[in-house]
């Protein structure tokens, strides 16, 4: 089992190390790729740039098992890097330092839920709050600043292009939330993080057809909630057993989860 669990931490590393270097030359050399047409750069952000980032936060999924002290810690320096890089220059940088901190405080948030079906009510209830942000709300009013947007956001370069793409430090947050809580509670991590992932996309490419800033996190929600439905179902019917019941009466035992 020793052998078998460093294997797997050795090819995390390893595709960790891999992923981060093929970014970090994609952000170095964004700008001298080929100017492509509107529609292939969604392709290329929805289907290779967006997953390649977020695989980051995959391939880092065990580490939402660290103490909450570590992640505090961990979040802190995050945070303290993307500030001084945000304001040095290096934009690039910065954004994966957020990226980082969002992360590790998406785990420390994961330990205050205790069922699979919290996080479940927190996917139905946080789009409807973002919607209002994005449209009357905080998040409305920071679009109007060029500043505020890019301090507060994590940027996808366009290729061949000084403009970016933008998801909000939120919608990172909730990513690694759903992630996180995919893996802690047995549901289904891979088929999350595809649909998810996928969901960003799939608002980039609204957002590209309507020209106009929409909420990430309803078609989030929808694709962390579609890829565990009917085992978050299964979750919510499960009932304690009754003081009352005697022996006979008891709750039989529960169906082991399942890991994707």
């Amino acid at each position: 089992m020793v052998g078998r669990a460093a294997a797997v931490l050795s090819r995390r590393v390893a595709a960790f190390v891999a992923l981060a270097a093929a970014l970090a030359a994609y952000y170095a050399t964004s700008r001298s790729w080929p100017n492509l047409s509107l529609w292939w750069d969604v392709a290329f952000l929805a289907f290779l740039l967006v997953p390649a980032v977020f695989g980051l936060v995959y391939v880092a999924l065990p580490f939402w098992r660290a103490p909450l002290v570590q992640l505090f810690l961990v979040a802190l320096a995050f945070g303290a890097a993307a500030g001084a890089f945000q304001a040095a220059g290096p934009i690039d940088v910065a954004s994966f330092a957020k990226l980082g901190g969002a992360t590790a405080a998406a785990f420390i948030f994961l330990a205050v839920f205790e069922s699979a079906t919290w996080v479940a009510l927190i996917a139905a209830l946080i789009p409807w709050v973002d919607v209002y942000s994005v449209f009357w709300g905080p998040t409305s009013r920071i679009l109007k600043h060029p500043g505020g947007i890019s301090a507060l956001s994590f940027g996808f370069p366009v290729p061949g292009e000084p403009g970016v793409a933008s998801l909000g430090l939120p919608d990172l947050m909730f990513f690694s939330l759903f992630l996180g809580a995919a893996a802690r509670f047995r549901l289904r991590p891979r088929a999350t993080f595809v649909l998810m992932a996928l969901s960003f996309g799939a608002t980039t490419s609204i957002a590209a057809w309507t020209d106009r800033a929409l909420p990430a996190t309803p078609l989030l929600s929808i694709g962390f909630l579609a890829a565990n439905a009917d085992l978050l179902w299964r979750e919510w019917r499960r009932r304690p057993p009754t003081a009352e019941a005697g022996p006979s009466e008891s709750a039989s035992e529960p169906e082991p989860a399942r890991v994707d």
